[in-house]
C-alpha cells in the first residue's frame, strides 16, 4: 500500500531525555493523572481542512506547499488519496479524532446532487479507514462560506432560496457525522454577519439564524443523532459584524431562541483573541454557564488582526485552558481539535508532524500542572475565601431575597465603611509559576 508519510513510521512517547525531535516528550497517551489517561482527558482530533487541504495560501499569496496526495488531476482521485494519507496520519501520531467540513473531504460538483454523490463514495472510504485504525470522528460541519452563493452569509441570507440550499447542505452534512459516529456537529457563521446596516436587517436575519437553528436540531432527532449539537463564536471572519461574536452572544442567541438546552460552545482559542477576550476567559464563561463542549485548539499573533491559526504552544495557556476544563468536568462529547495550520514556509510534509507533536506536548504539560494546581487546592481555596462573605448571613439575605435596598441600607448605616481585602493578584500570578516549570 502507497505510503504518504513514509519516513515515519509512529510518533512514540520517549520522555524529557529524549532529543529526538519526531518523539512525545510529555505526552504519554497511557499515563493516569487525576484518575483518567491522557489520551480520555485530552481527546486530541486532528482537522482536515488546515492539515490536508490548507496549502500555505494567505491573504498575500497563493500556497507553497507541493503534497503527494495532490498530485492527481481527477478531483475525485485526490479526494481519495488525501483521506487514506490522512488517516495514515493520523495512525502515525497516536490521535483518537478527526474533524472535517464536508467540503475538505470532496469536491463540490455543479449540482447538489452529484455533490452528495461524491459525498458518499468517499465517506464510504472514510467508514472503512475508521473500522481499519479505530479513529473515530469528533465532529463534523457544512462549509457555509466559500461557494459565492453564501457571499451575503447562509441561513441569515436574504433569499430564501440560499437558506433552503444551505439546509440542504447541512442536512447533508449532519448524515454523514451521523454515519461516521461522530461524537458532535458544529456550526460556525463563516459570513452570518454584515459589512452595512445600509442593506441590512438585522432582526430578520436573526431570526432566520434561530429558525436554521431549530430545524438543525429537529433533524438531528428524526435521524436519531445523538451527537452534540455546538455552536462556535467566530468575531471578525471574515465581516465585520459577525452575529456569533463571542460565546456570551452566542448564549444570549440560544437563551432568546430556546436553543439553549440543545447547543454548548466549541471555543477556539484564536477567536478569542479576536473578540478581545482570552481564551481563558471564554473557556470560563462557558464553564460557569454549563456551555463548555469541544475546543478548536490554537493561537493567535496578537500582533495581526486575523485569524492566523497557529499551533499552541504557549504553556500559560494550555494550563489555563486544562484547569478551566478540569474544574468544569472535563469533556465529554467534545476535544482538543488542532484548528491549526503551518507556517507559509514549512512546506515539508514532515513538518505537520513536528507541529502536532508541540501542540499535544503543550497540552499534555497543561494537563499535569492543571492536575497539581487542582490537588493542592491553593487556588481554589483562595477564591472561596474571597467570596466567604455570601455564605454568611447578610450575603445568603441577599441571594435569598430577604434584604431589599431599605434592609441593605439600614445595615450599611448600622455598620459603617465595609472592609476591603486585598485581591492578592501578583501573589498568586507568582504562584502559578511555581507551578509551571
Amino acid at each position: 500500500m502507497k505510503e504518504y508519510f513514509p519516513e515515519v513510521k509512529s510518533i512514540p512517547f520517549e520522555g524529557l531525555e529524549s532529543r529526538n525531535p519526531l518523539a512525545f516528550k510529555h505526552y504519554n497517551p497511557g499515563e493516569k493523572v487525576l484518575g483518567k489517561t491522557m489520551a480520555e482527558h485530552l481527546r486530541f482530533a486532528v482537522c482536515y481542512w488546515h492539515t490536508f487541504k490548507n496549502l500555505g495560501a494567505d491573504p498575500f499569496g497563493p500556497g507553497t506547499m507541493i503534497r503527494p496526495y495532490n498530485a492527481e488531476t481527477d478531483p475525485m482521485t485526490v479526494a481519495e488519496e488525501t483521506m487514506r494519507a490522512a488517516f495514515e496520519f493520523f495512525r502515525k501520531l497516536g490521535v483518537d479524532f478527526w474533524c472535517f467540513h464536508d467540503r475538505d473531504i470532496a469536491p463540490e460538483a455543479d449540482n447538489l446532487a452529484e455533490t452528495n454523490r461524491r459525498l458518499d463514495k468517499i465517506v464510504d472510504l472514510a467508514a472503512s479507514l475508521q473500522e481499519e485504525t479505530g479513529v473515530r470522528l469528533l465532529w463534523g460541519t457544512a462549509n457555509l462560506f466559500s461557494n459565492r452563493r453564501y457571499m451575503a452569509g447562509a441561513s441569515t441570507n436574504p433569499s430564501p432560496a440560499v437558506f433552503a440550499y444551505a439546509a440542504s447542505q447541512v442536512k447533508k452534512a449532519m448524515e454523514l457525522t451521523h454515519r461516521l459516529g461522530g461524537a458532535g456537529y458544529v456550526f460556525w457563521g463563516g459570513r452570518e454577519g454584515y459589512e452595512t446596516l445600509l442593506n441590512t436587517d438585522m432582526r430578520r436575519e436573526a431570526e432566520q439564524l434561530a429558525r436554521f437553528m431549530h430545524l438543525a436540531s429537529e433533524y438531528k432527532k428524526e435521524i436519531g443523532f445523538t451527537g452534540q449539537l455546538y455552536i462556535e463564536p467566530k468575531p471578525k471572519e471574515p465581516t465585520k459584524h459577525q452575529y456569533d461574536f463571542s460565546s456570551a452572544a452566542c448564549h444570549a442567541f440560544l437563551l432568546k431562541n430556546g436553543l439553549a438546552e440543545e447547543f454548548r460552545i466549541n471555543v477556539e482559542a484564536n477567536h478569542a483573541t479576536l473578540a478581545g477576550h482570552s481564551f481563558h476567559h471564554e473557556l470560563a464563561y462557558c464553564a460557569a454557564h454549563g456551555l463548555l463542549g469541544s475546543v478548536d485548539a490554537n493561537r493567535g499573533d496578537l500582533l495581526l488582526g486575523w485569524d492566523t491559526d497557529q499551533f499552541p504552544t504557549d504553556i500559560y495557556d494550555t494550563t489555563l485552558a486544562m484547569y478551566t476544563i478540569l474544574r468544569a468536568g472535563g469533556f465529554t462529547a467534545g476535544g482538543l481539535n488542532f484548528d491549526a495550520k503551518l507556517r507559509r514556509q514549512s512546506i515539508d510534509p514532515i513538518d505537520l508532524f513536528h507541529a502536532h507533536i508541540g501542540a499535544m506536548d503543550a497540552f499534555a504539560r497543561g494537563l499535569r500542572i492543571a492536575a497539581a494546581m487542582i490537588e493542592a487546592g491553593e487556588f481554589e481555596s483562595f477564591v472561596e475565601n474571597r467570596y466567604r462573605g455570601w455564605g454568611e448571613p447578610l450575603g445568603q439575605d441577599i441571594l435569598g431575597g430577604k434584604a431589599g435596598f431599605r434592609e441593605l441600607e439600614r445595615y450599611t448605616l448600622q455598620n459603617g465603611e465595609p472592609e476591603i481585602r486585598s485581591g492578592r493578584q501578583e501573589m498568586l500570578e507568582n504562584m502559578l509559576n511555581e507551578y509551571i516549570r
